[in-house]
């Protein structure tokens, strides 16, 4: 496996050794000791697994009280994955990451606590699957807008399939993610 540091040195690229033959291939995703090595020592509790059609944009979702690490793969189609820093000390501060994954690369992409993360499907469907350090609490999660021009991604494209969730979520300067929302 090799371990490659992003733009944002945090986010992690993980490129599995992948051993193929005429039956078709075996790969660890997963080997603690090795991503320890790798610089990733986030302990994961929770798998989650989602399908999505052509041009949905799930995101960018964070949790506040109860931040995850997110260690993300691509089983079928490509999807671009993003990673936005919303670390108040770091120096990447509403900085973002971005790369493919899909079921031909077999990538992963490793995102620490103290990011919000989102990602475009960009084939006709695509299966996420995604490992977390922190389990789910809805009342907790908080997200940032797609499409925050101070933040600028660069989407695969520009008029993606929302949740009415995700459709209303505020810019970053209008967050306030250091409250934990109350739930009534």
């Amino acid at each position: 496996m090799n371990f490659i540091q992003t733009q944002i040195p945090d986010v992690i690229l993980v490129k599995p050794t992948v051993i193929e033959d005429h039956r078709g291939f075996f790969m660890e995703s997963y080997h603690i000791e090795k991503f320890i090595i790798g610089g990733i020592k986030s302990i994961f509790v929770q798998d989650n697994h989602a399908k999505s059609v052509q041009n949905t944009l799930r995101g960018l979702h964070f949790q506040v009280q109860n931040p995850q690490a997110k260690l993300l793969r691509c089983l079928k189609g490509k999807v671009f994955d993003v990673a936005v820093d919303i670390r108040k000390d770091s120096p990447y501060f509403g900085n973002w990451v971005g790369e493919e994954l899909s079921e031909e690369n077999k990538y992963q992409l490793y995102i620490p606590e103290g990011f919000a993360h989102g990602y475009y499907v960009m084939s006709e469907t695509a299966e996420i699957a995604y490992k977390c350090s922190e389990i789910y609490h809805p009342q907790d999660e908080q997200g940032i807008k797609w499409n925050d021009p101070d933040i600028a991604i660069k989407w695969p494209g520009d008029n993606p399939i929302l949740s009415e969730k995700d459709n209303v979520l505020p810019m970053l300067a209008n967050s306030d993610f250091n409250k934990r929302k109350t739930v009534v």
